[in-house]
This record gives C-alpha cells, structure tokens and sequence, in this order.
C-alpha cells in the first residue's frame, strides 16, 4: 500500500523533533538531537485512514478500548516482575503464576507520528536525517497534545530524532511526565535515498524504488523488529490498565505495529500510513494485541511521508 504525499511522492521515511523534559530510555546514547536514547537504531513517516476505537477528531470507531489481536515478536511480552508471592510465607508462585499474570496485563499503547516538517511538504526522504519541525508541525503538535493529555498517559516514549522530541514536548509540558528516549523507535534508515524526492529516486534507483528497498538503507522487516520489540518493551513497563504515549515516525510505527498485531509481511499494506500529528491505538489483553484506533486526530488528508 502506498501512501502519497501532497507532491504525490510515495512516502516511506520520517521526521522528528525538539522536546521538554526528555530523559533517556534503557541503554541510552547521545542523539543528533541531543538527546539521550534508549537502545536500538531507526526509519520512515507515513499516514492512513479509519480509527478503531477511543474518541478523537476525524476518526472513524470500530472497537473497544484495550483489546487483544494477532501475536508479539519472538522475545516480547515478558512476565516481568509481577512475579507475585503465594501462601503465608511469601513462597514464589514460580513461572507459571507469573506468566498468567503477564497475559492479563491489559495496557494501551498510542502510537503518535510527529508534526510536518519542511521535508514533507518538499517530498524528500526524512529516514533517519534530523530534520525540525516546521511551524505547522509545531501547531499540529500543541493541539494534538491537548486532546492526548485527556487520555491521562502514565508515560511518555519517543524517539530521539528532533522532530520526534519537539512534537512530545507540549504533551510532557501539559501532563508533567519526563519523555524517555529510545532509539528503536526512530524511523527507517533511508541510505542513499536519503534527502532526495520521489522523482530524483525514481530516477537514480528505479529498481529499487520498485521493490521500495532502500540502497544501504534497512528492509521493511528490520524496521518492524526492531520497532516491535521496542513496543513490546514499553507495554511490558506500564501498570495494568495504563496507557503509554509513543512518539516515533509513520514507517516505524506502521510496521512495528503490524508486526505486533502479528499480521504476515504480504499483508503489512493493509494498515495505511498515518498522516502527520496523527495516531493508532493498540491495545494487549491476555498476552495478545489488536488494533484500536488507526489515524485518528485528523481527517482524511494526503498523506506527506517516507511510508508507502
């Protein structure tokens, strides 16, 4: 599936951001941005239609808050420790009861793409480039952040790509939570795509542009590992019946959540990019995730993204 920005270039890359009160994610490193970052590496933006779930403007329901579809990647949701203590004396209830705990764990994750950068409405590829927002992504983001606050998060996640930052800053400012960075949440590393148009990587790759394979850029399924397991690692921290805040980018997300849902790579085309400032909601019960809510807080728009 192909999302197309107002250039009607296909997308599949990111942008990112400046924020407030960022700390940094397990395993940090310093950012471009400079920011401190949890583990892992990045890749694209993106945008789509249709919501499945909570209230949000321009989003069209279908579904019950917190529910449960598809499989997590190898290495996923861990019993963690809810480990929880059995009969008088405090005796370890073992593997088994913490597992079942596990699979109970009922959370939310929303999963934010950052606000429109200069890049967008240029139609280049962002990837991993470190690119601000503009003063439209800015405005996006601040109204964005009101409407999110009211969800009342626990935690705020994002990458450590400036455009990423400067779009959770408002939301950390209005709900007093510290943004924890993590690398594996940036976007699709573009390669030699890179900072060019659709039309110029046309033009230069025309076969690789075909299979939308990057040169020495990362493949759709390491973009999906790697942002999956970093979802993965975030619902695995939260309290039951919390909800995260993840701000990352439209490839990243798309394709980490598709991952998550357990959906096979032929049919990752069938969840659209998200336009920019513009959210999903997944949700996991009884060890299992489904979609929510998809590109919810806006209307249908053209989509101005690296993510096809």
């Amino acid at each position: 599936m192909v999302g197309h920005d107002a250039a009607g270039r296909a997308s599949s890359g990111a942008s990112d951001a400046f924020g407030a009160n960022v700390a940094p994610g397990p395993d940090s490193a310093p950012s471009p941005a400079a920011v401190s970052a949890g583990p892992g590496s990045a890749g694209p933006g993106s945008a789509g239609s249709a919501s499945a779930g909570s209230a949000s403007a321009g989003s069209a329901s279908a579904g019950s808050a917190g529910g449960s579809a598809g499989s997590a990647r190898p290495g996923g949701a861990s019993a963690g420790p809810a480990a929880a203590s059995a009969g008088p004396a405090g005796a370890s209830a073992g593997p088994a009861a913490a597992s079942a705990r596990s699979q109970d764990h009922a959370v939310r994750l929303v999963l934010w793409r950052h606000g429109q950068t200069r890049w967008n409405v240029e139609g280049r590829f962002q990837g991993q480039s470190d690119i601000p927002l503009d003063p439209v992504g800015e405005q996006q983001a601040e109204r964005a952040a009101r409407l999110l606050a009211a969800l009342q998060p626990s935690a705020i996640y994002s990458s450590d790509l400036t455009r990423a930052t400067m779009t959770a800053a408002p939301l950390a400012r209005l709900t007093g939570l510290t943004v924890i960075s993590d690398k594996d949440l940036r976007e699709r590393y573009g390669g030699l795509w890179e900072g060019l148009t659709d039309t110029e990587i046309r033009a230069q790759y025309p076969v690789e542009h075909s299979q939308w394979r990057p040169p020495e850029g990362e493949t759709s399924a390491a973009v999906a590992d790697r942002a999956c397991a970093a979802m993965e690692r975030i619902a695995d921290t939260l309290p039951p019946g919390s909800l995260a805040v993840v701000v990352s980018h439209g490839a990243a997300l798309r394709l980490g959540a598709a991952r998550l849902l357990g959906l096979p790579e032929e049919l990752w085309g069938v969840i659209g990019p998200l336009a920019n400032c513009a959210w999903s909601v997944l949700g996991r019960r009884r060890g299992k995730w489904r979609l929510i809510e998809h590109n919810a807080g806006t209307l249908p728009e053209p989509v101005l993204s690296d993510d096809r």
